[in-house]
């Protein structure tokens, strides 16, 4: 078991660094400059700024000052707001986009399981075709027109629910309905299929052989091996989902990270551009590396040592 978490902890690492090397680098290549976007300023003064942010210095100066912040939690200053730092900025964000992204995560779990479960179960009735007819349909369409369609109609012409901000449980009614969308189909479409394949397998057959009850058959057995491949969507769309939908977030004009990631976007603020992807991909490498442990305890035939069975 502890060979198998170094192993997974090791490639988690050298991922994270990658990402942080490349991202560093891009930025450096995005063309403009944060001190030119909105009007002419002086050479002298151009130079002063860089100065002041470091930026004056050469690449690879700049990115070992960097590294060495990031190992200090200190992700440095953002451009566009003086006397901001960007991680102290993106912790004040975060939460308005968790606590979105947690409640979609677990309306995404609930309903997608379920409807794949229940499609499964009825394969081939009318309820089945119900259910896939709903899931195509959550694949078909983007997040933020599903977002401007609830806020149209429930917005504004029925008037039954807030459109903007996030200060009682109704505000949340129509971002998390936007962000799961796509999730709850996903995660129907794979629950089905995986349970379908599942009750037909050897093991099962075995078990209904020995008597077993059909319950214990069902929740034991069959579930249990249909959950591997949802905990490996689980982390990418729990790393999505928290760290706030781009669009979603500016069509409900909710303060979260995504809105401000594309209000950085559009000011050429590099900072904090790479502190929100570096702090995505931090959180999407770490929730890949626990689902990597998962496997272990859910999935008896993934060996300790980091290879399958």
């Amino acid at each position: 078991m502890t060979k198998y978490i170094l192993k997974r902890l090791l490639m988690s690492l050298l991922t994270v660094w990658i990402i942080i090397t490349l991202v560093f680098f891009l930025m450096r290549l995005m063309p403009g400059s944060p001190f030119t976007s909105e009007r002419f300023v002086p050479p002298q003064v151009l130079e002063n700024m860089k100065a002041q942010f470091g930026l004056d210095k050469s690449w690879g100066e700049q990115y070992l000052i960097y590294m060495k912040g990031l190992l200090q939690g200190n992700m440095g200053p953002m451009l566009k707001k003086p006397g901001y730092q960007v991680s102290e900025y993106i912790w004040y964000l975060f939460p308005a986009s968790a606590k979105i992204g947690a409640v979609a995560v677990v309306f995404s779990l609930v309903v997608g399981m379920f409807l794949g479960i229940v499609a499964a179960f009825n394969q081939g009735k009318l309820i089945d075709r119900i259910v896939m007819i709903i899931a195509t349909i959550g694949i078909s369409i983007p997040g933020f027109v599903l977002a401007s369609l609830l806020l149209l109609l429930l917005g504004v012409k029925l008037d039954l629910l807030p459109v903007m901000g996030l200060t009682s449980w109704k505000h949340y009614i129509m971002p998390t309905l936007a962000l799961s969308g796509y999730p709850v189909a996903f995660i129907a479409r794979l629950t089905r299929s995986r349970l379908l394949d599942v009750i037909r397998s050897d093991y099962i057959r075995t078990a209904r052989a020995k008597g077993l009850k059909e319950n214990k058959v069902i929740w034991k057995h069959a579930l249990r091996n249909t959950l591997i491949p949802v905990i490996t969507y689980l982390g990418p769309l729990v790393a999505g989902v928290l760290t706030g939908s781009f669009a979603i977030e500016g069509i409900f004009s909710i303060p979260g990270m995504g809105r401000e990631f594309v209000v950085a976007i559009s000011q050429r603020d590099y900072t904090m551009l790479q502190g929100v992807i570096i702090f995505y991909a931090l959180l999407l490498i770490f929730l890949n590396f626990l689902t990597d442990i998962l496997y272990v305890v859910i999935d008896p035939r993934i060996k300790i040592d980091g290879s399958e069975a």
